[in-house]
């Protein structure tokens, strides 16, 4: 097989350790990536990036952002990608690719063809050049493949590849954990709910007293998690953002994964990598039912709806049952090693663009 090269074309906001570690994980594939320089494993090959950013009130693929030095790129590539539709940047590579007659993907969580940003110029215009250009749109979730069908994307150009996660580093504990503790690790952002898991675990206390809330993340509601963890009696404890790692040494502490997703204007919940990594390390999971997270959630893991109550419920029946937590938390560990494993992932994402290459 002739090495496949990919340029990656980064955004503002983009997550390490995510799609271009994947990209990189590929079989006979080099990347090439323009944007920051963050620390990930895989084959990558950075080249300085600037981003043009007149505001900062969005994030990620809604970033008001765009890269000043992708023309300056020498076109030695197979292939150009980028992260989502609507993005600016995605815009960027459409018009990259097609002066340069190169193949481009596009990776895609979106699980909404009504996304406001579809109508907003300049976000319009980038989703307009992708889906006219795109040579391979490789979804993330089902729900994505469904969105694009209703823009009017023929199927030979959408494939999908559920995420993976690194089983080995993502393991279960040696010993199921007996003590009654949950388990937070997602952004301390409204729409990740922790505002509603603090209210559900202060209910969860009065029927489990020894039950231990541990929360690790950060964000613009990290004050009033550190609020709460100040109370030696609220039975929250508050840890830094980690890596790989931490995360993994944090769940495998835990007997439950916890988290409250909730929609915002432009946003509802796709998938979410945090359940995999609780799955993976043999934990049963709550949340609530939110956009298309039982793509994620599945199996007798638990989605109930946003309310307080109905979230300390689920958790209580959780605490006082280990028989069902082993249960649960042993058929998830293997529903990941079967469908998400990281390695046989990589594997199917570069079947995925291979079908799109001469033979």
């Amino acid at each position: 097989m002739t090495p496949r090269r990919l340029l990656w074309a980064s955004l503002a906001d983009e997550r390490p350790g995510r799609e271009l570690s994947w990209l990189a994980a590929m079989p006979e594939t080099s990347v090439t990536a323009i944007g920051t320089h963050p620390q990930l494993p895989g084959r990558i090959t950075w080249v300085d990036g600037e981003f043009r950013r007149p505001v900062t009130r969005f994030v990620e693929a809604g970033a008001l952002a765009w890269q000043r030095r992708l023309d300056d790129v020498p076109p030695d590539f197979d292939w150009c990608a980028s992260l989502e539709l609507c993005s600016l940047v995605t815009g960027q590579v459409a018009e990259y690719a097609r002066r340069h007659r190169l193949r481009q993907a596009v990776l895609t969580w979106e699980n909404d063809p009504y996304q406001p940003l579809y109508r907003i110029p300049p976000y319009r215009s980038a989703t307009r050049r992708a889906l006219e250009g795109a040579t391979l749109f490789v979804c993330m979730v089902q729900a994505a493949r469904t969105h694009l069908l209703a823009l009017g994307v023929d199927t030979s150009r959408v494939s999908v590849v559920p995420p993976g996660v690194d089983v080995e580093v993502f393991h279960p504990a040696p010993e199921p954990v007996t003590d009654p503790v949950l388990a937070f690790v997602s952004p301390l952002a409204r729409n990740k709910g922790i505002d509603r898991v603090l209210a559900a675990f202060a209910l969860v206390r009065r029927r489990v007293p020894e039950a231990r809330l541990e929360v690790m993340g950060s964000g613009p509601l990290l004050p009033r998690v550190a609020r709460a963890a100040a109370d030696p009696a609220s039975g929250v404890r508050l840890l830094p953002a980690g890596d790989a790692g931490a995360v993994a040494r944090t769940l495998r502490r835990a007997a439950v994964f916890v988290t409250a997703p909730r929609p915002t204007w432009k946003w509802n919940e796709q998938f979410g990598l945090a359940y995999l990594e609780a799955m993976a390390c043999g934990l049963p999971v709550v949340t609530t039912a939110c956009g298309t997270n039982h793509e994620a959630v599945r199996g007798d893991n638990l989605l109930v709806p946003d309310d307080p109550e109905a979230l300390a419920e689920a958790l209580v029946l959780f605490l006082e049952d280990p028989a069902r937590r082993r249960r649960v938390g042993a058929a998830n560990r293997a529903l990941v090693e079967v469908d998400h494993d990281l390695r046989r992932q990589a594997v199917r994402l570069g079947e995925a663009f291979a079908a799109h290459e001469p033979p």
